[in-house]
């Protein structure tokens, strides 16, 4: 007769259940210290991280939440500092929010589950010192966390079925077994194989999954065949001294006298066991004042800590509605600014869109006449305007500069302010064909940062309300002065740019380039770069101011918009200008370098700095760049940190050279012919360049790279860092073959 198979609709019932949890409760007095802490400040604080990184609960969450978030962490994966680093914020708040709280209302059901961290905790310390003093070489970090989440299976067991789970423990208490096998017993599992599966679907690593499923195995048997089990014989040796130490409980009660056995497998001695063994209360006592297990009435302080933010949150949605209702009220103001700045071509010219702003001033807030005017320089004989008279009927002037006096008024030339027209720019209102009705007429700066750009001039017909609309007038003609002060500065760079490319053609030919400002001599430039150069910075100076308000006004747009098609392109206006600004700054750092402060310094020490700096940019552990330095070199006089920056953007642009990378890159040191030169060889093995790349390889934002890859600033600013400490760049190379930078530092 067959024997009758083994009843599974227990095991079947917990499974379904443990696979519902999406997370573990935590205890009402980690709560409080974590919403205390999140109160404080970041979430990314040390103080949330530290709470984190000691309860098992939100220690499994956040691995969960990495996995959910596709966030990676480099080198050590175990790392929940790291994790906890790279997630936003408010990803962090909101994990940690939605994690239900333990046992608030019923004290004696939050006592088992506190007797299980701490003894989780005890593993988890354990486990970090034991993977310090072992031969096996495994990470401590991930030692520590393997042991905090070993027990996974029994907070999970803990969780869907408490009653059932306290009289596991009973029982197993006074048969002196495993809860494995009374688990097995009444469940047909154990919470060895349910913690295996809560850690497949929270997306523990590996290793960690690895000693949650075999520690209450014959790990060292299980080891010699499967190396990677090493890490559960590990954990299995910090449980046994956790219990030996009647640190928290956790539950098993058989006899443990084989820690020294399997402490000896990882070739750990008993005077290192004795150790360990010792220091393991005070690490637990400093992790447990962390989670704040040892509060007083732990359920009140964490209803106390609930009703703070619940106070706090109604605080914030108070100032959020009155924001609401004051954005509201601006909301048909952010609309015509949208519009103006939508309308705008990018070949309209400034006196282009001041006519398009005008003529929607007027129709915007009703108003009667409009003039708008830009200033223009104090030497010029005319300045341009545009008058806009009724049923926005539009006409372009150019007026006649006043000599006798600001043509925008002083008291506005800086700051914002409405002013009676009548007062101040009686100039103006002799050159116009039209009477304004000068009772009634205000003038207000187009303002760019500090100066103004020129001055709006209407008719208010309801002068009573000029108070009511001034935060309004500030806001949009503080955007009409931003887009403006663009426009000008287009114009501007518009001859800069003929410059440039003057300058550009004498440097490839030979030729000295000439810039020639008026009523100057012309500069005399050692290189053709160091006219680009000045240029360059003139250039970026230029372009900063603009840039900047365009990207705060584009944002300020964006936070109050509600279309999406046009939320993007404010996004996309904003991540531009950010692009510019970076491409800016890359201009300015080529342009206007710190002097440098030169010292005699190792050659080998510049090599490895500069290997090591082009590692990090490469996002690597290794790079192929062999080093080879003559017995006689020694030192060279230079700017450590210049000449490392240098030679390690020499190093990228080699590693650009090779489809992966990588490398390999030659270098070779020696003594130059004179004696007065360290003469440096680099050489790389790539695709090489022709005559007409090589050429233009010291040019900044020259690439032979496809468009949007990179900016080209590589070679361009080594050499400038190079001629700056007196010494020399040249570059050979050939297609298919190579390329070999030559530099040259002074001894003394």
């Amino acid at each position: 007769m067959s024997e009758k198979p083994p009843d599974t609709s227990a095991a079947n019932q917990v499974i379904l259940a443990v696979r519902s949890l999406d997370s573990l409760s935590m205890l009402p007095c980690v709560a409080a210290k974590l919403f205390a802490a999140l109160a404080e400040g970041r979430s990314s604080t040390s103080a949330v991280v530290e709470i984190i990184e000691s309860d098992p609960s939100l220690a499994a969450l956040i691995f969960s939440v990495i996995h959910e978030h596709s966030v990676t962490c480099p080198g050590d994966k175990s790392s929940l500092c790291q994790a906890v680093g790279k997630l936003a914020e408010q990803v962090v708040c909101d994990a940690v929010f939605s994690v239900n709280v333990a046992g608030q209302f019923e004290p004696r059901a939050e006592l088992p589950k506190r007797e299980l961290t701490l003894h989780s905790l005890a593993v988890a310390c354990c486990a970090e010192d034991i993977a310090e003093i072992s031969s096996r070489r495994i990470n401590p970090q991930l030692a520590y966390t393997a042991g905090l989440l070993h027990d996974i299976g029994k907070f999970a067991l803990q969780e869907v079925m408490p009653k059932s789970f306290d009289h596991i423990a009973e029982e197993a208490k006074s048969r002196n077994l495993c809860t494995c096998t009374v688990e097995q017993e009444h469940l047909g599992l154990d919470h060895a194989i349910l913690g295996r599966r809560l850690a497949r679907k929270w997306h523990l690593p590996d290793p960690i999954a690895v000693a949650v499923w075999l520690h209450h195995s014959d790990t060292a048997t299980i080891a010699q065949t499967m190396p990677e089990a090493e890490i559960a014989q590990l954990v299995q040796l910090a449980d046994m001294l956790a219990r030996q130490c009647s640190i928290g409980q956790s539950g098993s009660y058989d006899v443990t006298d084989s820690a020294e056995r399997i402490a000896h497998s990882l070739g750990i001695t008993d005077d290192q066991l004795d150790r360990v063994r010792a220091a393991l209360p005070e690490k637990v006592s400093e992790k447990s004042r962390i989670l704040g297990l040892d509060l007083p009435d732990a359920a009140k302080q964490y209803c106390q800590a609930v009703h703070a933010a619940a106070v706090e949150l109604a605080r914030k949605e108070n100032e959020l509605s009155r924001q609401i209702r004051r954005l509201q009220i601006a909301s048909t103001h952010f609309d015509f600014a949208r519009d103006f700045m939508a309308s705008i071509d990018s070949d309209d010219s400034a006196i282009d869109i001041a006519e398009n702003f005008a003529v929607r001033w007027q129709k915007f807030y009703q108003t009667g006449m409009v003039c708008l005017y830009l200033a223009g320089s104090t030497s010029a004989e005319f300045i341009e305007a545009v008058l806009v008279e009724n049923l926005s009927q539009s006409s372009l002037l150019y007026l006649h500069n006043p000599s006798d006096t600001p043509t925008v008024p002083e008291t506005i030339s800086s700051s914002f302010a409405i002013l009676n027209a009548h007062d101040y720019i009686g100039w103006l209102f002799e050159q116009l064909d039209v009477e304004f009705d000068l009772n009634l007429t205000k003038i207000l700066p187009l303002l760019a940062g500090p100066r103004a750009l020129g001055a709006i001039v209407f008719e208010l017909r309801y002068p009573q309300d000029v108070q009511l609309f001034e935060e309004k007038f500030k806001t949009t003609s503080g955007i009409a002065g931003a887009v403006l002060d663009l426009a000008l500065a287009g114009r501007q760079q518009e001859g800069l740019a003929e410059r440039l490319a003057q300058l550009l053609g004498k440097s490839a030919t030979g030729e000295q380039p000439t810039v020639i400002a008026a009523g100057e001599q012309p500069p005399a430039y050692a290189d053709p770069l160091d006219g680009l150069a000045e240029m360059a910075g003139g250039a970026a100076h230029e372009l900063n101011n603009p840039l900047s308000v365009i990207s705060g006004r584009a944002q300020l747009l964006a936070q109050t918009e509600t279309d999406s098609g046009k939320k993007q392109a404010l996004g996309v206006i904003q991540e531009n200008a950010r692009e510019i600004a970076r491409i800016i700054e890359s201009l300015m750092i080529f342009a206007r370098p710190r002097e440098p402060k030169p010292a005699q310094t190792s050659v080998r020490q510049l090599l490895d700095e500069a290997t090591e700096l082009s590692a990090r940019r490469a996002d690597t552990d290794h790079l192929d760049i062999k080093v080879e330095i003559d017995a006689k070199v020694e030192s060279v006089f230079v700017d450590s940190a210049q000449v490392v920056t240098a030679i390690a953007n020499i190093f990228s642009n080699a590693l650009q050279a090779y489809p992966e990378n990588l490398g390999p890159i030659k270098v070779a040191a020696e003594i130059e012919e004179s004696g007065n030169s360290i003469k440096l060889r680099i050489t790389d093995f790539g695709r090489g360049m022709d005559a007409e790349t090589m050429r233009k390889s010291v040019y900044p934002f020259f690439s032979a790279r496809p468009a949007g890859r990179n900016r080209g600033m590589g070679l361009a600013h080594a050499r400038r860092l190079i001629q700056l400490n007196k010494g020399s760049l040249d570059i050979a190379s050939k297609p298919g073959v190579g390329t070999t930078v030559t530099v040259l530092l002074p001894q003394k």
